[in-house]
């Protein structure tokens, strides 16, 4: 039976910025707009959080019944490593995915904005069947079009439109920017199971481009992240301070197009996440000052 910290570690609690930044610059983007509501902003984030670990161990399950995650590096596999009943892990994720659903429901209500209603049905589809159903597209090589997506442009612009009602482009910059990074994350992941994946034919993006095309497709999501800052500072030019994280793309910039392989791709997974995160940071403070400047 799985311990506490081993369902803690399969939650994958170093993906949460993925889950965290498009609520923050989101919010900042609204309150740009003049028109920012913290309970609504924390109801997104209870959204955001319950996909994300849902989708965790969702994948979890998936790939543990499939066999496909018997030998990964990386966190902890509780289906692959055998450490929890699969049905207790597909419960785990379903619960999770209940609670957002729950938080969506009332942040549509409150909002006013019952067509979310649809995105919302659309992304417990997705995240189930990014890698569980008969046809997982996450084994098609299109998990990263789907992160950018539900992670980049319906997180960010539905945590704004939720509370201010309409976008701009510092809106739609930062959603792209925030969707670029999380699947600068994915692309990292993919690329140190590659070999792993390829074994198990899990047709990645990854596993179709080739080592080289994946570390040059990286490197264009981190550098589109920061073009989308130059974007957002159209609509509010203090969103230039999200340029202060860039400094941070170096070194995982470095791993990813050196010639790293597997385990040693795991710092790059880091760093990355850790961009992601600061990346927020730095566009959420510019779009906060907006008003003042």
């Amino acid at each position: 039976m799985a311990s506490l910290a081993q369902w803690i570690e399969g939650a994958r609690p170093r993906t949460l910025p993925a889950a965290l930044a498009p609520v923050m610059v989101g919010t900042a983007s609204a309150h740009a707009l003049g028109r920012a509501d913290l309970g609504l902003a924390l109801l997104a984030l209870v959204v955001a959080l319950g996909f994300q670990v849902g989708v965790n161990y969702a994948n979890d399950y998936s790939d543990g019944i499939r066999g496909t995650d018997e030998d990964r590096v990386g966190p902890v596999r509780l289906v692959g490593q055998r450490l929890a009943d699969p049905a207790n892990v597909k419960t785990a994720a379903f619960a999770c995915f209940f609670f957002a659903c729950v938080a969506g429901l009332a942040l549509v209500a409150l909002s006013n904005s019952w067509w979310l209603l649809l995105v919302g049905a659309v992304a417990v589809w997705a995240a189930w069947n990014y890698t569980g159903g008969s046809k997982p597209y996450g084994y098609r090589g299109l998990g990263e079009v789907m992160v950018f997506v539900f992670f980049g442009l319906f997180a960010v612009l539905g945590t704004t439109w939720t509370q201010a009602g309409a976008i701009d482009l510092a809106t739609i910059g930062g959603a792209i920017g925030c969707g670029l990074l999380a699947c600068a994350i994915l692309v990292t992941n993919n690329l140190r199971d590659l070999e792993g994946d390829r074994a198990v034919d899990k047709r990645t993006l990854a596993v179709r481009l080739g080592f080289t095309k994946t570390r040059q497709l990286y490197t264009a999501m981190v550098v589109g992240a920061f073009v989308m800052v130059l974007l957002a500072a159209v609509a509010h030019w203090t969103a230039l301070l999200g340029l202060l994280a860039a400094p941070l793309a170096i070194k995982p910039l470095r791993i990813v197009r050196g010639q790293t392989y597997g385990r040693d791709l795991l710092p790059a997974l880091a760093q990355t996440g850790a961009l992601q995160l600061a990346y927020a940071v730095a566009l959420t403070l510019g779009l906060a000052l907006a008003p003042l400047a």
